[in-house]
């Protein structure tokens, strides 16, 4: 595959997370665990699907490091982003989780021959402006502080730092997500069955919100992210992500599960600029 087409495959990732906040908020009440649980047996098979037909199965073990590195990554994030949008409003913590993209510009340049610079410490005050107009309860909600809200920006620390470690396991096959999905979901199922009652009894638009998570925002996303990561352009797939937590959050209010407000636009345009302001010259001063 050409750096093109990876980075091109890497596009439709950012489309399907536009949808990740709609489809977690339309799960309802299905508990967070059992949510990951069901979400990553659907992912992996679907990767595990896509693998067979491609003749590519040969390709699906992870090694123990890219495996522990998912267990962090995709089953701590999701894990958190899950729980946070069912503990607190659903474009709150989908925007404070949308800090992820101004983190990893941040972390990337606390690498060795990075460097912090001025631009990143601005961009830096911009996303902490956002969230604190986020929770401090002028969206109408008066709740201020919750705990979805930590959950957030725990799981946007965990993804950001993910991804850039994950710079490091380019040589591992992209199929490997379906088996690292699978297992990821084994420890699901064990804290499912620890801490939460299980739940089957789902309506129509809960099991939509399952089926949309497992085959697109996780099992679909995953695996086309990790393509452009490891073989397209990382620099614009990480400014063209930071148009998704404006799209989610589009998405949430059209389909009414976020009332528009505008607080929340003003929240919504500060990530992206934050994010924008961070990452300014980044390409530049890489082609030095």
């Amino acid at each position: 595959m050409t750096a093109r087409a990876a980075t091109l495959t890497g596009f439709l990732a950012i489309l399907l997370w536009s949808t990740l906040a709609l489809f977690t908020a339309m799960s309802g009440r299905v508990p967070p665990f059992q949510l990951v649980f069901m979400t990553f047996v659907i992912g992996g098979l679907l990767i595990l699907t896509i693998a067979a037909v491609r003749g590519r199965l040969g390709s699906i073990l992870p090694t123990p490091a890219s495996f522990a590195l998912g267990l962090y990554g995709p089953f701590g994030d999701t894990f958190l982003y899950y729980a946070a949008v069912k503990t607190a409003p659903a474009a709150e913590a989908n925007l404070i989780h949308y800090l992820w993209p101004l983190l990893i510009v941040l972390f990337a340049a606390l690498l060795p021959g990075g460097g912090l610079k001025a631009r990143h410490l601005v961009g830096a005050l911009i996303g902490l402006v956002a969230t604190a107009l986020l929770v401090s309860g002028g969206l109408g909600t008066g709740g201020g502080l919750q705990l979805g809200h930590l959950l957030a920006a725990l799981g946007a620390f965990v993804w950001a730092s993910y991804s850039v470690v994950s710079r490091h396991f380019a040589g591992v096959p992209s199929e490997s997500l379906s088996i690292t999905l699978l297992g990821c979901a084994v420890p699901a199922l064990a804290c499912h069955l620890a801490f939460e009652q299980t739940l089957w009894s789902l309506s129509a638009v809960e099991w939509g919100g399952v089926l949309g998570l497992g085959l697109g925002s996780i099992g679909l996303a995953f695996v086309v992210w990790d393509i452009g990561m490891k073989q397209g352009d990382v620099a614009l797939l990480g400014v063209a992500s930071y148009a998704a937590p404006v799209l989610s959050t589009i998405i949430l209010v059209i389909a009414g599960y976020a009332a528009p407000s505008w607080l929340l636009a003003a929240a919504c345009v500060l990530i992206v600029v934050g994010a924008l302001v961070a990452s300014w010259g980044g390409a530049s001063e890489r082609k030095a």
